[in-house]
């Protein structure tokens, strides 16, 4: 059997799983169009949440800032693949 790959090739078997992970995964694979602005948010605030207590205890493990990074660069495609034709021409 083939192993599924994450979004950094390691397999997703032996992935972590992050609380702020939760909010993400729901954004990521949500679609209706319309409750993706709310999830993105809550995505984006747990993001937050989670690096302000890293910085603060100048803790996290590498592999978690890289998925931070990923998701962070995740929410970035997915906000710009839901904008509207006319707000992707302001850009």
């Amino acid at each position: 059997m083939i192993p599924l790959l994450g979004p950094v090739g390691v397999p997703v078997e032996t992935r972590k799983n992050y609380e702020w992970q939760r909010p993400y995964e729901a954004a990521i694979i949500e679609t209706d169009v319309a409750r993706l602005p709310a999830l993105i948010t809550a995505a984006q605030a747990a993001i937050d949440a989670r690096i302000a207590e890293i910085q603060s205890m100048n803790g996290g493990t590498p592999d978690e800032r890289q998925a931070i990074t990923d998701a962070r660069n995740g929410l970035r495609i997915l906000i710009d693949e839901t904008k509207s034709p006319d707000e992707s021409a302001e850009r």
